[in-house]
């Protein structure tokens, strides 16, 4: 059941309903800018979205110790924000070629005013 607006400020009922996402659209989108909430993640992701790593040299990065790294890159994979590759026994990771991933990068840099290193 639709429910009317109780207020109506000149904006188009009818055009407000039809661009609000609805909750399973928006779930994703909200569990990955939880993620990215932590600042330790936020750094990982950015990095991740310049070069592909493995845990060891993010942690080096980072200074982070390598269990602290992968707990973050768990949940960095869980949301959707970064892939990984086995090679070997080493594991790769960088971030997910999709538009919510790369909507987020140019985001975090056009917020922070960091710019991009040159490949």
């Amino acid at each position: 059941m639709t429910q009317n607006l109780p207020h109506h400020h000149g904006n188009s009922e009818e055009k407000i309903r039809e661009h609000l996402p609805n909750r399973e659209e928006i779930t994703g989108v909200a569990e990955a800018m939880k993620q990215l909430g932590d600042p330790s993640r936020l750094q990982i992701f950015w990095l991740l979205c310049h070069c592909e790593e493995c845990v060891l040299n993010i942690a080096a990065l980072m200074n982070m110790t390598s269990p602290a790294v992968s707990h973050h890159l768990r949940l960095l994979k869980s949301s959707g924000l970064i892939v990984s590759r086995r090679e070997g026994k080493e594991m790769y990771y960088r971030t997910a070629d999709t538009d919510l991933a790369q909507t987020l990068h140019r985001t975090i840099e056009t917020i922070a005013r960091i710019t991009c290193p040159e490949n």
